[in-house]
């Protein structure tokens, strides 16, 4: 859990130049110097480790008809801006890959289950 004094960084411009909820809030930044002097500053590589099959830090999902990413993120974080952490738990590159299908089971995050989760109100555990 992040305690309130720790949120209050997400607002200080250069702490990180993104929030806590970020799919990149734990990213290294790199700076490179250009050719004329100024400083770029971007996001290094994000690495993922390989989920396994049959771990039970997840819940299964069933794709609806029209259902959609956000709508999932919403859902089971209470956020539609956390669609990311379910695409990060499965096989997918594009995220609209997690919904294209009806019928097909995806993995969903328990809270803690996956590096970077947060977990939310829509995420029951047992």
């Amino acid at each position: 859990m992040i305690e309130p004094y720790e949120r209050a960084l997400d607002d200080v411009p250069g702490a990180h130049p993104y929030p806590r909820s970020s799919r990149y809030s734990g990213v290294t930044i790199g700076v490179h110097r250009a050719a004329d002097g100024t400083d770029v500053r971007y996001a290094k590589r994000r690495l993922l480790p390989m989920p396994d099959a049959a771990a039970e830090d997840t819940v299964p999902h069933t794709v609806s008809s029209g259902e959609r990413p956000d709508q999932l993120g919403q859902r089971y974080f209470g956020d539609p801006g956390q669609w990311w952490q379910i695409a990060d738990r499965n096989p997918v590159l594009d995220p609209r890959e997690l919904t294209d299908e009806p019928g097909e089971e995806i993995a969903v995050p328990l809270p803690g289950g996956f590096p970077g989760g947060t977990g939310g109100p829509g995420v029951r555990n047992g």
